[in-house]
């Protein structure tokens, strides 16, 4: 709830985008947990494996996104850019 609250409340691309990694962090949390209630089960733990990989791929182009917004328009507010179209 607090990633859901981060991406809903703030206005700056990085907090929205840590939000974003929050929640992807608490689904990896509760997939590997049940995962371990039946032990001849490892599909859990390696579905939380791949969502870290895609975790850490959308991280890497959602950072460069930010980059080149901020190079090219001076701000990383997300109001301010809706204002700027």
């Amino acid at each position: 709830s607090v990633g859901l609250a981060l991406v809903l409340l703030r206005t700056h691309i990085v907090q929205v985008l840590m939000g974003l990694e929050l929640m992807l962090n608490a689904a990896n949390v509760n997939l590997v947990v049940f995962s371990l209630r039946d032990s001849a089960l490892i599909r859990g733990q390696v579905l939380g494996l791949f969502i870290v990989l895609i975790a850490v791929a959308e991280a890497a182009v959602a950072l460069a996104l930010v980059f080149q917004v901020y190079r090219y328009f001076k701000t990383a507010h997300i109001d301010e850019l809706n204002q700027i179209k």
